[in-house]
């Protein structure tokens, strides 16, 4: 076994400053991808054409300016704006207001971030019986709600419980208690994906 210390001393005594949770968990993700660990993943799986097709649907890579590169906005659903997104849908502490990316800094970050949701929802489901187009959907709410750990909707997926699990996307449609249009025609299309065969 690893010992990752030395390695996140490293890192911390590089950046001046400690972690903030999402980092430590990418920094783990990184590690584990350089020993051929894939942080935990089961299976071989990757995102399929359908479900990058629908994340880039809903995520959108909006906001572009008239010099082609992108801005960052406030999420329109939250009361505070929060969290700023720039993108293919990517937040972070580096997003805030007045950040902007060129297409490829935006296409490249959603290529990084997609391996740790395709990780987690590989992780979350373990052995349970899956088919391409329910990992997709899967792998499509996770980005947008990052619930996938503790949604009913998976653990009804790994008994087995497809039609439940299939009904739980419809519950995922609020945004500071407001239930959303977008967010109820996002999670249809995620249904729909997910009952594909």
């Amino acid at each position: 076994m690893l010992n990752r210390k030395p390695i996140f001393d490293e890192v911390r005594l590089l950046l001046g400053r400690g972690f903030v949770q999402d980092e430590v968990s990418r920094l783990d993700g990184a590690i584990d991808r350089s020993l051929g660990l894939s942080s935990g993943a089961a299976g071989p799986w990757r995102l399929g054409a359908a479900g990058t097709a629908l994340i880039r649907k809903w995520e959108g890579c909006g906001r572009r300016r008239a010099d082609r590169r992108f801005e960052s906005y406030p999420d329109p659903g939250s009361a505070d704006g929060k969290p700023w997104t720039i993108g293919w849908g990517s937040t972070g502490p580096d997003i805030r207001p007045g950040t902007i990316w060129t297409q490829a800094e935006c296409d490249a970050r959603f290529d990084r971030d997609i391996v740790r949701y395709i990780e987690d929802v590989a992780k979350r489901l373990g052995d349970a019986a899956t088919t391409q187009n329910q990992f997709d959907a899967l792998v499509s709410f996770h980005y947008n709600t990052g619930a996938i750990g503790t949604a009913t909707l998976t653990k009804l997926h790994r008994q087995g419980r497809f039609t439940e699990a299939r009904a739980e996307f419809g519950k995922w449609i609020y945004n500071a208690g407001k239930p959303m249009e977008g967010l109820k025609a996002r999670r249809a299309e995620e249904a729909a994906l997910y009952a594909t065969t």
